[in-house]
């Protein structure tokens, strides 16, 4: 792959993949005008398969609305009457979250019937993280002076979730205490939406960098180990390594996603404060690198969806399948790796999963992308969403590729 890649024409490849297929693909065939609210479920073609609403998904996709409706680029792109879909479609989002998702106890529901009566809680607290982001994308649009404190209280209630959940893990503390990636992470990636969607805010972006600060160290400190090679996504509450099934699996995509919040928060915070910056990339650089080599899939291409610490096999019967989002992170990291350090290895790489993923998962046909591969790249179902893919990990790949393609082709 040679550096002279035309990078203005990339950048248009992915806003006209965000604004021509992904985004009409959702706005077409998600919608529940009868009871508000969107269908995730949805086949090939668009047709609805469940109606079952799950709230993560419903406020991932108020999200990505709110934040395009809020971008002048993306909204100058297709003029004002999609643009003004955008925003209507959003605050559909914020009005179903408001009526349904909370439940008597506070926590917010995982899954809702169509109607909006409860489904599921779960013992997580993912749904209050992105209620948080899309309160706050949509508190930026101006139209709604209280969405900005309900985005600051979902926060918060994600982050004292870690602290004392709800509801009891999954395993017994008193016997194994463990940690999760997931938790910080999210709480990372949580506080650069907020930022990034109230940025004139100077309380809430001081809470928001706190809040960064205290997740990249807690990743790069417990989770992040050069001697192994590894970014754990289970450890020990003083970082260690566990010797068990979940203690050993490791997942490159997870990791991959959280290399790329490292290099953005690094990105940002180079001119204001260059010495942390710097310690942010390279760990960014280094989980990419060591996540790479484990998670690519070197007979079929592709990254496989678990591996193990050591090299041994996985219990997890989906390990080795390919599924659609690990690829959409891997692309804005390598994007983000090559933008940091001009490095060919970064170029590479980057090429390498946008050709695959572009081969493999994106439907020429209806449209989208499919979710599901099996490790050969077939297809394992024609899926192009469920309770877990809707519209978030693809229109934020094509936004960000986008953004940073558009910054590659202005640096020359």
């Amino acid at each position: 792959m040679s550096a002279d890649l035309d990078w203005a024409e990339r950048a248009s490849f992915y806003r006209d993949a965000l604004l021509e297929d992904c985004l009409p693909f959702w706005l077409r065939h998600a919608p529940d005008r009868q009871h508000g609210g969107w269908f995730f479920s949805l086949d090939r073609d668009g047709r609805v398969l469940d109606r079952d609403k799950p709230i993560w998904l419903t406020a991932r996709f108020t999200w990505t609305l709110a934040t395009l409706a809020g971008d002048p680029q993306a909204t100058e792109a297709v003029g004002p009457t999609r643009a003004q879909e955008w925003r209507d479609e959003a605050r559909r989002g914020i009005e179903f979250l408001r009526a349904h998702a909370r439940s008597p106890g506070g926590q917010l529901y995982f899954l809702l019937d169509a109607q909006g009566a409860p489904l599921r809680l779960r013992r997580y607290a993912f749904s209050e993280a992105f209620a948080a982001m899309a309160f706050a994308a949509w508190a930026a649009l101006g139209e709604d002076s209280a969405a900005r404190d309900e985005a600051l209280r979902y926060a918060e209630a994600f982050h004292a979730h870690a602290r004392n959940p709800a509801v009891p893990a999954k395993v017994d503390a008193t016997t194994r205490p463990q940690i999760g990636l997931a938790q910080p992470m999210i709480e990372l990636a949580v506080g650069q939406a907020l930022r990034a969607a109230l940025p004139g805010d100077a309380a809430l972006v001081t809470q928001a960098e706190a809040w960064i600060d205290a997740a990249a160290e807690q990743i790069t400190t417990r989770f992040l180990h050069p001697e192994l090679e590894a970014l754990l996504e289970v450890a020990s509450p003083d970082g260690s390594p566990i010797d068990s099934w979940d203690g050993r699996t490791l997942n490159p995509g997870h990791a991959i996603e959280a290399a790329w919040f490292l290099l953005e928060e690094a990105r940002v915070r180079a001119a204001r404060d260059p010495q942390q910056a710097a310690a942010w990339r390279a760990q960014g650089l280094q989980i990419l690198d060591f996540s790479w080599r484990r998670g690519w899939d070197p007979e079929h291409g592709g990254l496989l969806y678990f591996v193990d610490l050591h090299g041994g096999p996985v219990q997890e019967y989906w390990h080795d399948m390919k599924f659609w989002w690990p690829h959409n992170e891997a692309v804005i990291a390598t994007l983000l790796a090559f933008e940091a350090t001009r490095e060919p290895v970064h170029l590479d790489r980057y090429q390498q999963v946008h050709d695959w993923a572009h081969a493999h998962f994106a439907d020429p046909k209806h449209g989208e992308w499919f979710g599901y591969l099996h490790r050969d790249g077939s297809r394992s179902n024609t899926l192009k969403g469920g309770h877990w893919k809707g519209p978030f990990h693809l229109p934020r790949m094509q936004w960000q590729g986008w953004r940073i393609c558009q910054r590659l082709a202005a640096d020359g």
